[in-house]
């Protein structure tokens, strides 16, 4: 009998995406397709991406067997066939070995869709969180999730607050999300030294630290450890084994006395988790209705989901003044903002355009390296998503000369 699905995620998958999604951190590439290939080419011996190489041998294997038998039977018939000449049919016996070998190639490939499922998608990290699907289904039923509430007082309230706006684990959570989390979040007081998690042990919890730091190491093969990462306010660490139903990727020390947030399993992948799936969505349906974007792909567009910063504005802000320096590149969600510019010092702003949902500005900066060519002022509270200048000229290079073609709007 195959394997469970859970076990075969647990014992095959879970080893290689561990190892590989610690690398993924480690050197944080530009481009992530390149190098998970790479990486998964180098390490493909290792004993967990054998094993899961080998069955996808022999399935390959009996597939191909397959084929050879059909192929056989298939000439079986039409010797048969040319024998009898037109007065019968096809060969009865040929044809119910034919049926046979597809209803068993049929039963073979529902077996396989059942019994294999799909490793957690892979995102980048570097703006904003990866997120993971949790796999549901007879073996892991999803059941009703209520949060729980932790006694807090107002001033810790607060204090957790400022720290989740900070933490780019928490920063797309809706303000009625936000107050679940903090609800659902417990004080923990770390002494110096303190080894608060182990590489290699289950995780069922993670961290987001307020004040001091903590420390994570890596172990060596040759059992030495070293230090890969120093996390501050606002920083949150432990999620790797939440999001990938992973052991621990690494080991975390107080490097002085901390003062850390802790959240539980079932409240990050029912809260937080579950958001930003939902965030992303949006957002990408929200890019599918940008004009500027259609030409790019789906890889494109996931790019740039995970590369979006959102920022809000209230109504009469000064979103960009003419004549500063710009270094990033606006796409507007929500609300109404007015473009406006000084031709002659000294008198007054025009109005150039009005603009809405699904405009962008800021990018002439960008492209000419020049000041801003005129002001932006919000009408409305205004949403936007920005991009920063470097991570502009990596995605939206390629529509330079759309861009530089429909600068002419500001004249």
């Amino acid at each position: 009998m195959a394997q469970e699905p859970q076990e075969y995620i647990q014992q095959k998958v879970n080893p290689i995406l561990e190892n590989l999604v610690t690398q993924l951190l480690l050197e944080r590439p530009e481009q992530l397709a390149p190098f998970m290939i790479k990486w998964l080419s180098q390490n493909s011996k290792t004993p967990a991406a054998a094993a899961l190489t080998e069955g996808v041998n022999v399935l390959s294997e009996l597939k191909l067997e397959m084929e050879k038998l059909q192929e056989e039977v298939r000439e079986l018939e039409a010797q048969v066939e040319a024998k009898r000449g037109d007065k019968t049919g096809p060969l009865t016996a040929g044809s119910e070995a034919v049926d046979a070998l597809q209803s068993m190639e049929e039963s073979e490939d529902d077996e396989e869709v059942e019994d294999v499922v799909p490793p957690p998608a892979l995102t980048s990290r570097g703006h904003r969180a990866s997120v993971s699907a949790e796999a549901y289904g007879q073996w892991n039923p999803e059941k009703a999730f209520v949060a729980p509430v932790y006694e807090k007082s107002d001033e810790q309230k607060t204090r957790l607050a400022n720290v989740l706006k900070e933490s780019f684990l928490f920063s797309g959570l809706e303000s009625p999300d936000i107050k679940i989390v903090i609800d659902a979040m417990q004080e923990k007081i770390v002494e110096k030294d303190t080894r608060l998690i182990n590489q290699g042990e289950d995780g069922d919890c993670l961290y987001v630290v307020e004040e001091g730091q903590m420390n994570c190491y890596i172990r060596r093969q040759d059992g030495a450890e070293d230090m890969v990462k120093e996390c501050t306010s606002g920083d949150a660490f432990g999620e790797l084994a939440l999001l990938y139903n992973c052991p621990r990727a690494a080991s975390v020390q107080a490097a002085e006395r901390s003062v850390l947030w802790e959240l539980g399993r079932e409240s990050f992948n029912n809260i937080v988790k579950k958001a930003a799936v939902a965030h992303r969505d949006q957002l990408e349906e929200f890019l599918l209705k940008v004009p500027l974007l259609k030409g790019m792909d789906a890889y494109e567009r996931s790019s740039l989901c995970d590369a979006l910063q959102p920022t809000s504005f209230a109504q009469g802000d000064v979103i960009v003044q003419q004549g500063d320096i710009g270094d990033v590149f606006y796409i507007l969600q929500d609300g109404s903002a007015t473009v406006s510019k000084v031709y002659v010092a000294g008198t007054p702003a025009k109005e150039v355009l009005k603009l809405g949902p699904g405009d962008y500005f800021g990018e002439l900066a960008l492209l000419k390296g020049e000041p801003r060519a005129a002001s932006v002022i919000a009408l409305t509270e205004c949403k936007c998503y920005t991009l920063s200048r470097r991570t502009f000229n990596r995605l939206l290079g390629p529509l330079e000369e759309i861009l530089r073609r429909n600068a002419t709007k500001y004249d």
